[in-house]
């Protein structure tokens, strides 16, 4: 009894590790880390914010000012600048956006800002 229980623990503990969020401490590796994510999501067909973007017909090209802050989380989005979309589209990718979660953390009281196009 007490082997199966040190395995499940064992198991538990090893699953926990896996799955922490990688530290990520410069700027430039942030942005970088960032941006791959953020164009794996938009590509096709597996992509999460392609799939939103096909369940709620979003359009144009919208460039976003978004701030990262301690464990991959988008804190804050403004729109920078927007080509042929509209502002409910907008709003719904500003919302899905800030529920956004990226695979790495950062140093903490660490903000990064950086632009990011959208286009779909």
């Amino acid at each position: 009894m007490k082997t199966i229980f040190t395995s499940i623990l064992l198991f538990v503990v090893l699953i926990t590790q896996a799955q922490k969020p990688v530290l990520i401490e410069s700027k430039e590796e942030v942005i970088k880390q960032a941006t791959s994510e953020l164009d794996a999501a938009l590509s096709p067909p597996e992509g999460t914010l392609y799939k939103f973007s096909q369940k709620y017909h979003i359009t144009g090209e919208y460039t976003m000012l978004l701030t990262l802050r301690n464990k991959g989380q988008v804190v804050s989005v403004f729109v920078q600048d927007k080509k042929d979309g509209n502002i409910p589209s907008q709003n719904a990718l500003k919302d899905k956006l800030l529920a956004f979660q990226f695979s790495f953390k950062m140093p903490k009281n660490k903000d990064y800002k950086f632009n990011y196009t959208f286009k779909f």
